[in-house]
């Protein structure tokens, strides 16, 4: 597996986690679970290799993308 491969791994993987959790969190459907992920500022982050945000936990990233989510901000 090539590093672009396993990277690409790595972030399916958090972005299903992530969407997983906001099902479980606030009741939403699938499809709107990953409109939410798809359209946040953290999923950018996410694919930005520079912020090398894909190698941290799952849970991690989803906390980031609560607070966006709850807030409208990321900080």
């Amino acid at each position: 597996m090539t590093t672009e491969q396993q990277s690409t791994f790595l972030i399916n993987h958090i972005v299903d986690q992530m969407s997983l959790f906001l099902t479980e969190d606030f009741n939403m459907d699938i499809p709107s679970a990953l409109n939410v992920v798809y359209n946040s500022k953290t999923f950018s982050f996410l694919q930005d290799k520079n912020t090398g945000l894909y190698v941290e936990s799952p849970s991690y990233v989803y906390e980031l993308l609560k607070k966006e989510y709850q807030t409208g901000k990321l900080n």
